[in-house]
């Protein structure tokens, strides 16, 4: 018996059988078709935008993983809560610092060069992923019943979710260092690759290795994955899609938890038709969410969104004509002198100069000091003009 009152047998790490899905047909050309889309999503952005945009899609990723959780944060709240400007309501706070607290994580992931070598696979990051989550968080946040998460270590106690139950703490070193030997990337073909980052997904949440937060540091975890394998990048986002897909989701992972149901269901100990059935599941909804990104991302009708809504600015008076110049010019070029502001505007430098003003107090562009080079920025009023649908659950 467990201390929990659950019982088990005696675990070992074999029981993570089988760890790669069979290779189906279909199974292979979700992987070759991912691998070439992947590809397509920076074509015609200017690296500095694609800077720009990659913080907004660390926002959404944030939004929809804590959607997955039952934590629904507004994305302008998550816009305030990058600035400091948190709510008064300590419950509403505490969510504002929960998201920010996964955005800085993957941002470590994305831009941070000493993360970049990292092996992703070993338990050394898992723990690292966890241990940087939770000390942000507040205390508070921290506590599960009368047990309090402790970042970065594995869980000590036994736990049972939904039907399942995950191996007791004294087996999680085993299982997590079988884990971290038969999904190294580096011994692994393309395809097979690719195939590893969906496995490896459902069998972390098998695992459980934490008392809490297994759900946000795996979707942490696949996106470091797919970096280290050449095909995650900041323009995209699994989370958006298994959030819109979350009773599915949820359902394939559970599916994928069964023991092995007769001869032909594979070898291992779970079983193998449930681990593929999630496997196409989760690279169909990659596949899906980068197909919607190179749409909404594609440059000529990503600056006729702008165009048309700056329009309508410059009607309401919110903006000013000449507008919609500056914005063309800093998403062509990445970013502009404030003093060419007369000479893309057509204006003469006075009124250059109040039409840059309001595009940087409405936040449509940026810059790094007072007298800096402005650059495209993405705030959320905007965004849902720009691009549609970024935000729908």
């Amino acid at each position: 018996m467990a201390e929990s009152g659950i019982p088990y047998r005696h675990y070992e790490s074999s029981l993570l059988e089988p760890v790669h899905p069979q290779q189906t047909r279909h199974l292979e050309d979700l992987a070759v078709s991912l691998t070439s889309k992947a590809g397509q999503l920076t074509r015609g952005l200017h690296p500095i935008v694609l800077r720009s945009l990659g913080a907004l899609v660390r926002s959404m990723n944030c939004y929809y993983s804590n959607l997955i959780e039952g934590h629904r944060t507004r994305p302008i709240d998550i816009e305030r809560a990058l600035t400091e400007d948190f709510s008064s309501d300590p419950e509403q706070r505490n969510l504002q610092l929960e998201a920010k607290a996964h955005i800085e994580v993957q941002t470590l992931l994305d831009l941070d060069p000493s993360w970049q070598t990292l092996d992703v696979v070993s338990p050394e990051f898992i723990q690292q992923l966890h241990r940087e989550f939770y000390q942000r968080l507040p205390f508070a946040l921290w506590q599960l019943g009368d047990v309090a998460v402790r970042p970065g270590e594995w869980r000590a106690t036994n736990v049972q979710i939904g039907s399942h139950i995950p191996p007791p703490p004294d087996a999680l070193p085993a299982f997590i260092d079988r884990f971290s030997r038969v999904y190294r990337p580096d011994r692994l073909s393309k395809v097979e690759q690719v195939l590893a980052a969906a496995a490896a997904h459902h069998r972390f949440v098998w695992i459980h290795p934490f008392l809490d937060g297994n759900g946000r540091v795996v979707r942490l975890f696949s996106h470091a994955y797919f970096q280290r394998i050449g095909i995650g990048n900041s323009l995209w986002s699994v989370s958006r899609g298994l959030a819109r897909k979350r009773q599915d989701y949820r359902s394939l992972l559970a599916q994928a938890d069964r023991q092995r149901q007769n001869d032909y269901d594979g070898r291992g100990n779970l079983t193998m038709a449930g681990l593929v059935k999630f496997c196409e599941f989760f690279l169909e909804t990659c596949i899906d969410q980068i197909d919607f990104m190179i749409d909404i991302l594609e440059p000529t009708q990503l600056l006729n969104r702008i165009e048309a809504n700056v329009a309508i600015a410059i009607q309401q008076r919110s903006l000013l004509p000449g507008s919609f110049a500056l914005l063309k010019a800093a998403f062509l070029e990445g970013e502009i002198a404030r003093g060419n502001a007369a000479a893309i505007s057509g204006y003469r430098e006075r009124q250059a100069r109040s039409v840059l003003k309001r595009l940087i107090e409405q936040g449509l562009l940026v810059a790094d000091s007072p007298k800096g080079a402005v650059r495209l920025g993405f705030p959320t009023m905007a965004v849902e003009q720009w691009l549609p649908r970024l935000w729908a659950d």
